[in-house]
């Protein structure tokens, strides 16, 4: 199976990089606007003819992508004009910032999930069941970024307890302080979005696993409900859950891009945003293909852990 699944990266990622190329030429968006900013409206038609030309925005999609595809394998990821800086400089500005509110995000979204969906779980169909089950009906139907701005209005404007976006204050250095109190709302609005999808899944597998044949020889014998819980429902459920979090990745990537942005988090998702509205190529496609990879490296080992733990579970390979 991971052999296969690895394979399968390598025409997955030429297949979307091409048709990314391909989207961009086609794109009613002129990467000069990005490119020339302010003076877009000032430059005369030959000027940007002459530019255009000397960027290599007037040649065929196929020549621009196989031109990358060159650069890429020698090891040259480009210059990012969106931010005047080499590829790889930018990646490693911003990436680790991606990964500390990613994970960060994700391990509260998991903690939470595991806790309140076996909590319902065990007791379906009591006050905090319910409670739990709309909640999260009501929260997954709401955008990250309607949630961020949310959280803005009423603890960083309103209340005043925790600053509204950045990396740290105004012209501050970085401290681990001021970090911290920066991150504390994207890290908690990315992870509620996360959590209603978890919760539920966790709380169906719970559910389901109460009705077992061994759950019921358990209580037959007399063991005591917290015991069952632990040591029969609970290791049951966990190999679906993984498996759901994998599935999840995608989303994950999606509401960091929109969390990011809102709260002017300098990481790698926001310079997505960024490099798609200045048609910034180099920068882009290097980014889409990371994710793309990210993303199914992560479904593979949701899905390696999920046969490690249930040995019924079978593999493609």
């Amino acid at each position: 199976m991971v052999g296969r699944r690895l394979l399968f990266i390598v025409p997955v990622t030429a297949a979307v990089s091409a048709g990314l190329f391909a989207a961009a030429k086609y794109s009613p968006f002129d990467p000069l606007v990005g490119y020339l900013g302010t003076r877009y409206m000032t430059t005369s038609d030959a000027d940007k003819a002459i530019i255009s030309e000397q960027l290599g925005f007037d040649r065929p999609w196929y020549s621009t992508y196989w031109g990358w595809v060159q650069d890429l394998f020698g090891g040259d990821l480009g210059l990012s004009r969106s931010f005047n800086q080499p590829v790889a400089q930018v990646i490693g500005e911003r990436l680790p910032w991606t990964l500390l509110l990613a994970g960060t995000a994700l391990a509260l979204a998991v903690v939470v999930a595991l806790v309140l969906g076996i909590a319902a779980g065990v007791r379906s169909g009591g006050i905090l069941d319910r409670g739990v089950t709309a909640l999260c009906v009501v929260v997954q139907g709401l955008p990250p970024f309607v949630m961020s701005l949310a959280a803005i209005a009423v603890f960083a404007l309103a209340l005043g307890w925790l600053p509204a976006a950045g990396l740290t204050d105004g012209g501050a250095d970085p401290t681990v302080g001021g970090v911290l109190r920066h991150l504390v709302l994207p890290v908690v609005v990315l992870a509620i979005s996360q959590v209603p999808w978890l919760l539920l899944a966790v709380r169906e597998s719970v559910v389901t696993s109460k009705g077992e044949d061994f759950v019921a020889g358990a209580v037959s014998r007399g063991i005591p409900t917290p015991t069952i819980t632990r040591r029969h429902i609970v290791p049951t459920s966990l190999a679906p859950f993984v498996n759901i979090v994998g599935v999840r990745l995608p989303e994950l990537v999606v509401g960091a891009v929109l969390v990011e942005e809102v709260f002017s988090w300098p990481g790698v998702a926001g310079a997505i945003v960024t490099s798609a509205r200045d048609l910034d190529m180099a920068l882009l496609a290097f980014l889409t293909i990371g994710t793309t990879v990210v993303v199914m490296v992560g479904s593979l080992l949701a899905d390696v852990v999920v046969a490690l733990m249930d040995p019924r579970v079978s593999t493609d390979g």
